[in-house]
């Protein structure tokens, strides 16, 4: 607990806190809460734990409180850190055990995600943001959280629409915590986007609110941002650096469309994402500077960069018969597609089964065949795997499905095919 020994003047307070010394004034008369010491000369003075309360009051106000809404919760929570503690334990709906004070907490908001319970998942987020700073929160419980709800999504334990639920919650928030920033006091500015057909922002939304909580301009343009009209915009902000994610593989190809433009405005591109950390060799297709695999450090790894004075990167080449194949796959898509579910649908599967084959299998290999490795696929592949069993469908149907894309690419690419079919064939389909 902070020392409640009268030892700090009103000007190392405002230096420490922030706060103006009318404003300080002001939170004194209106709320009560201050009661300073004199010194022997009549000057207030201050105690460690008024100038933790103070940057703790500032803090809830970054994050969109009123102070008045602010005071009423440092009041009901009783200025003790244990105290705090206690009371949120135990008002804590049941969830899984966890370890921390944190866990527990990002498992009762996503309970009450799974419930569709706005209010109780907004007063989780309240609870965690009264006893931690804003940047663990976002990481640890925010983040964190929408990843463990993907995951209920990707074994069936929750839908589509709960995941979306839970991220509006989450991006909600975060865009309460950005409107609280103070204007930045950078120079240059920080362009952040998805690429084409990244409908995944939030992390990028958050490496945006993290960007500017240090000081930086960052201009947020959010998913799915196309390349037509993004050389204007690069024009008109000039940006210093762009900032990017993908988290599958069709996203990751666009992502290499997107750092080709930009090395032709010579702005250097960093990027992450989770396809990066789990398919080995992607991040060199890809003409930029990975940001690692963890958010956390990522504003002091930007940081870093455009204190170096970031040159441009070149990506792995992509070989004159992958761009030949892909114009062919290209022209002969709709008719693949088209003859691998008619096969499918002869062997009476359902709909899920179907929709699922008619989306994956062309978008994996297009990606591929973009990034130069048919050999990229191999995780995604594993992934598709995963999600068919979990739909209820054996790896023997999973099988049929490669055997049909197969059959369809014999057909219709002939030779030229070879390196999708010789993969499928290796990999897939005499395991």
């Amino acid at each position: 607990m902070a020392d409640k020994t009268h030892l700090y003047n009103l000007k190392a307070v405002i230096k420490e806190v922030g706060l103006s010394p009318a404003v300080l004034r002001a939170w004194e008369r209106r709320y009560g809460l201050l009661k300073p010491q004199r010194s022997p000369g009549g000057h207030r003075l201050y105690s460690r734990q008024d100038i933790e309360m103070l940057k703790w009051l500032v803090e809830r106000q970054m994050e969109g409180l009123s102070i008045s809404s602010a005071v009423e919760m440092w009041k009901s929570q009783q200025s003790n850190y244990q105290d705090i503690l206690r009371q949120f334990q135990a008002t804590m709906p049941v969830v899984e055990a966890s370890g921390t004070l944190i866990d527990q907490l990002r498992n009762a908001w996503l309970a009450a995600c799974m419930a569709f319970d706005d209010q109780s998942a907004s007063r989780a987020l309240d609870q965690v943001f009264a006893i931690a700073p804003p940047e663990t929160i976002c990481t640890e419980v925010l983040q964190k959280g929408l990843v463990q709800m993907g995951d209920y999504w990707y074994t069936g334990s929750a839908s589509i629409q709960h995941e979306h639920f839970a991220t509006v919650i989450a991006i909600r928030r975060i865009n309460a915590l950005m409107a609280a920033v103070t204007p930045p006091g950078r120079e240059g500015r920080i362009l952040v986007a998805c690429p084409p057909g990244e409908g995944h922002s939030f992390v990028l939304l958050l490496i945006a609110y993290l960007l500017r909580r240090r000081g930086w301009n960052v201009v947020y343009l959010g998913s799915d941002v196309p390349l037509i009209g993004l050389e204007a915009t690069i024009q008109s902000i000039t940006p210093i650096l762009i900032i990017s994610s993908a988290q599958t593989l069709s996203s990751a190809a666009s992502l290499r469309a997107m750092a080709e433009t930009l090395a032709v405005h010579r702005i250097p591109l960093a990027f992450g994402g989770g396809i990066f950390a789990l398919t080995p060799g992607l991040t060199r297709c890809i003409a930029g500077y990975y940001l690692g695999d963890e958010v956390a450090p990522v504003p002091q790894v930007v940081e870093q960069l455009l204190a170096s004075s970031p040159s441009l990167l070149v990506a792995q080449e992509v070989a004159p018969e992958y761009i030949k194949l892909l114009a062919t796959f290209n022209q002969n898509q709709a008719l693949i597609s088209a003859f691998a579910v008619s096969a499918l649908q002869a062997r009476q599967f359902d709909s899920a089964y179907l929709e699922l084959a008619d989306y994956y299998p062309p978008q994996l290999i297009i990606a591929a065949l973009k990034l130069g490795d048919i050999n990229l696929i191999g995780h995604s592949i594993k992934w598709l795997n995963g999600l068919l069993q979990n739909y209820g469908f054996s790896m023997v149907e999973a099988r049929e499905l490669y055997s049909a894309y197969s059959l369809a690419i014999d057909r219709y690419l002939g030779g030229e095919g070879a390196i999708i079919h010789d993969w499928l064939a290796e990999h897939i389909l005499s395991a």
